[in-house]
């Protein structure tokens, strides 16, 4: 399984920018799928999930300014995010054959995840 990511970049505060996560051998509609960051110097943290059924959670430090989303026949995930603030620098990464969305913000939700993009950088400069 392979997990391809594209987009990030850099934008100033306030500013937009968004998210792909193509998958190879894996079939989006069955699974759990997330969002997650590392800032340097910091651990992983949960941004975003989106179940089998298309329903959604967030981290409370992104809700209402991140978006994830799928499409099941592309099997393609994506995160948009906008209102973007400089602590929202980090690398990004999705992932894939998660167990519940409930756990997004849990310190062990990483763990749940089997399948890992390679990580994309997003920076927001104040």
């Amino acid at each position: 399984v392979k997990l391809l990511e594209s987009g990030g970049g850099s934008v100033q505060a306030g500013g937009s920018l968004g998210l792909s996560c193509a998958a190879s051998e894996y079939t989006y509609s069955s699974y759990c799928l997330g969002c997650f960051r590392q800032a340097p110097g910091k651990g992983p943290e949960g941004v975003a999930a989106i179940d089998s059924d298309g329903i959604t959670n967030y981290a409370d430090s992104v809700k209402g300014r991140f978006t994830i989303s799928k499409d099941n026949a592309k099997n393609t995930l994506y995160l948009q995010m906008n209102s973007l603030k400089p602590e929202d620098t980090a690398m990004y990464y999705c992932a894939a054959d998660g167990r519940s969305i409930a756990t997004i913000s849990a310190p062990s939700a990483q763990y749940e995840y089997n399948y890992w993009g390679q990580g994309t950088q997003v920076t927001v400069s104040s």
